[in-house]
């Protein structure tokens, strides 16, 4: 059985390097059935919830709890994740089925920066934590000064940053059979 990962990216430009790390993370996950998660979702509001869920979030829900695995790539703004990744988390805990129960998830980051996300993963794993999936702890990647850290194929051109990379989506790989 081909595994399933998906892919959330916490910035919505087409153009971003999360989206690129994202996705170099999916390539290095090895065969699989891959989809991205879209984040353009309506903000969080109660009484929009008290209309019904979106269906836009209900799709987002769904396609966590059938994943096998999520690589979440998490922008840095302003010393935290993105509003974006947080209204995401917010909409999906309001959803039926705890869909990140147990699910095993990679967080990676990539920012102009030179810490390269590492207060937004901070911040990330505080906020999914009452979800109670199966954060893997490491190792841990973030890609600093990211504008300059890809190739035109949108590899990764530092070897130490390619290896982590790897190892943490071989580790990913390995917590689905676990």
């Amino acid at each position: 059985m081909t595994p399933t990962l998906l892919g959330l990216c916490g910035s919505l430009r087409a153009a971003s390097t999360n989206r690129l790390l994202m996705n170099e993370a999916a390539r290095l996950f090895g065969a699989h059935d891959f989809a991205e998660g879209s984040l353009r979702l309506p903000l969080y509001d109660g009484d929009l919830e008290a209309q019904g869920i979106p269906a836009e979030v209900q799709t987002l829900a769904g396609q966590i709890a059938a994943a096998d695995a999520v690589v979440i790539a998490t922008p840095e703004y302003n010393k935290n994740l993105s509003g974006v990744l947080k209204n995401a988390l917010d909409w999906v805990s309001r959803t039926k089925g705890s869909p990140w129960k147990d699910k095993p998830v990679a967080i990676v980051s990539a920012a102009a920066g030179r810490a390269g996300g590492e207060r937004s993963q901070f911040s990330l794993r505080h906020c999914l934590t009452p979800f109670r999936p199966r954060l893997l702890p490491g190792p841990e990647v973030f890609i600093a000064n990211s504008g300059e850290a890809f190739d035109e194929h949108g590899r990764l051109k530092d070897e130490r940053s390619q290896k982590a990379l790897t190892e943490l989506m071989q580790l990913l790989r390995n917590e689905i059979t676990r």
